[in-house]
This record gives structure tokens, C-alpha cells and sequence, in this order.
């Protein structure tokens, strides 16, 4: 079980480059249920998410590079391309912010995953977290996956 908050972000967090960063490249194979394809830096898997918002299934299975290549033909939309920093708070968990490129910059979104729904529902933000919309289908990886820009 997936268990998230999703925030946009205005302004980034001071000394962004001394966080530990991923580059993300990833498509989406179908999007109801999501089924989605991604290359984090040198790791390479296949993932089904269940509908929701907050909290959602999700299942994650190794792909060789061979296979991640073979299934990038059969994409529908756009390859999403982002960085990853992992941000540590100060209660503990991680911040993990997306800075977007390519035709959805310069959107920034950072998600927070955790334990129990009761954690998630109580969570207090950071000051640089912007609005929340972890309730808005609107900005799921795999609707961003259909836009040719962002607004």
C-alpha cells in the first residue's frame, strides 16, 4: 500500500544541490488501472498502481534494461523526465521533490510517503510546500504523462 501527500512547490528549498538526487525518465503503458515503465538512474522496473488518491496499491517488479527498452515503443503520451531530491524533515520522513523537464517545466511537485493514513491526514508541511493536492487526480505522473505542456 501506497500511502502519500502531494504539495506543489513555489520556491525551492535552500541548497537543493547538497540533497541526494535520482534522474527519472518514465512512461505509462495504460493509466486506468496506471501501469507505468521507469528508469531510476540505473534501476529499471514496472509498476501497477490501483485507483485513489491518498492511498492506493502499488506493486513494483524488476526490469533488465533489455525489457524497460523493448516496452518504451508501446507508450501512450509523453516520457515524463524529472529529478529527484530526497529531502529529509525534521520528523523524520523524506521529502522526495520533482523538478520536471522537457514539456512540464518548470512544474515542481514533492510527495511524502507514509506508515498509516491516520500519519498522512495529520502531517504538517514544511513552510516551502505550497497547496496540496494530494486529493486532485489532476496531478498523478500518469494524466502529466498526457500533456504536451504545462500551464
Amino acid at each position: 500500500m501506497e500511502i502519500e501527500r502531494k504539495y506543489l512547490v513555489h520556491r525551492l528549498p535552500e541548497h537543493l544541490t547538497d540533497y541526494p538526487c535520482r534522474t527519472i525518465t518514465q512512461g505509462y503503458l495504460n493509466t486506468s488501472p496506471v501501469i507505468r515503465i521507469r528508469r531510476d538512474n540505473d534501476k529499471y522496473e514496472l509498476t501497477y498502481k490501483s485507483k485513489g488518491l491518498m492511498a492506493r496499491e502499488e506493486y513494483n517488479l524488476p526490469l533488465t534494461r533489455e525489457a524497460y527498452e523493448h516496452l518504451l515503443t508501446k507508450i501512450d503520451g509523453y516520457m515524463i523526465r524529472k529529478k529527484r531530491y530526497m529531502i529529509p524533515l525534521k520528523c523524520g520522513l523524506t521529502a522526495e521533490l520533482d523538478v520536471f523537464e522537457e514539456q512540464l517545466a518548470p512544474l515542481l511537485l514533492v510527495e511524502v510517503e507514509f506508515q498509516s493514513e491516520e500519519d498522512a491526514l495529520s502531517f504538517v508541511p514544511p513552510s516551502w510546500f505550497g497547496e496540496d493536492v494530494t486529493f486532485s487526480g489532476e496531478y498523478h505522473n500518469s494524466r502529466l504523462a498526457g500533456m504536451t505542456s504545462f500551464p
